[in-house]
């Protein structure tokens, strides 16, 4: 069995998409995920299974659909590549909660950089499968646009370590 970590799209944000993580641990344990145990709640679960990265998207967004009416992404990395992801940053100076991992399901287009817009005093660096971005003032301020993070969802360094930990005592 492999742990992952799964990464839901615009869940308990502002109001929209409310999926309370009890129900988010029943939906994962339905299908078979076993150790389930949710981070905080915005959309972090994490869990072992034996089926592929691919087989756990398709199957929790048919399943999360079915439960919210509507489609909810999900982003989903194996407890190693979720450990490369905090190890990867670009940033490692800089406050972790203002910096950002954006995950993708792909790597991040070749066009990424040249197509950002409202860049201030933000850092950008790209990943394998993510767009690191640092916000030097924070992000309640910033105007940064980056078209390539339109599908992807970000957490701060700080979760993304949390997720990394819990991840690996799996």
């Amino acid at each position: 069995m492999t742990a992952f970590v799964a990464l839901l799209r615009a869940v308990n944000v502002g109001g929209t998409g409310k999926l309370p993580m009890s129900d988010l641990k029943a939906i994962c344990e339905s299908f078979g995920c076993a150790s389930v145990r949710t981070y905080i709640a915005s959309g972090n679960v994490i869990f072992v299974s034996r089926k592929s990265e691919a087989a756990i998207k398709a199957g929790l967004e048919k399943r999360l659909e079915t439960y919210a009416g509507k489609p909810v992404g999900v982003l989903v990395r194996s407890a190693a590549e979720m450990a490369q992801v905090l190890a990867d940053n670009p940033f490692p100076e800089a406050a972790p909660n203002r910096t950002m991992a954006v995950f993708l399901d792909r790597a991040p287009p070749a066009d990424t950089l040249a197509t950002v817009r409202g860049r201030k005093d933000e850092e950008i660096g790209l990943g394998r499968r993510e767009i690191y971005i640092h916000y030097g003032d924070g992000m309640a301020k910033s105007k940064l646009v980056v078209a390539a993070a339109k599908n992807g969802t970000a957490r701060n360094i700080n979760t993304v370590a949390a997720l990394a930990t819990m991840a690996a005592e799996l």
